[in-house]
């Protein structure tokens, strides 16, 4: 088996892959997993399956709707406890390198 791990500035695993050895791992999706965690970890939002940067994102569902209010502003919501907004601005120096 091949692993991947990808470790937090907390020193704890934020994310773990397993491909066996005839299979080979995929940078675009672990590029994209890195380019996650920093968004999320920095704004209190989730991303959707098959996120990509500068795509829209969900906020959080800890965040109540007066509080995501202050913070988004309006937002789409397809389904009641989903509420969509654009992604939050990120300091360059957390941007990943995917487009």
């Amino acid at each position: 088996m091949r692993n991947v791990f990808v470790v937090g500035p907390d020193k704890k695993v934020k994310l773990i892959l397993i491909y066996p050895m005839t299979t080979g791992r995929n940078f675009d999706e672990v590029l994209r997993v890195i380019d996650s965690l920093q968004l999320t970890a920095n704004h209190k939002v989730a991303t959707p399956v098959n996120w990509r940067q500068g795509e829209d994102v969900i906020i959080a569902g800890s965040v109540s709707d007066d509080e995501a209010k202050e913070i988004f502003g309006e937002w789409d919501s397809p389904k009641p406890y989903i509420r969509v907004v654009p992604q939050p601005e990120q300091d360059s120096a957390v941007v990943g390198t995917t487009p």
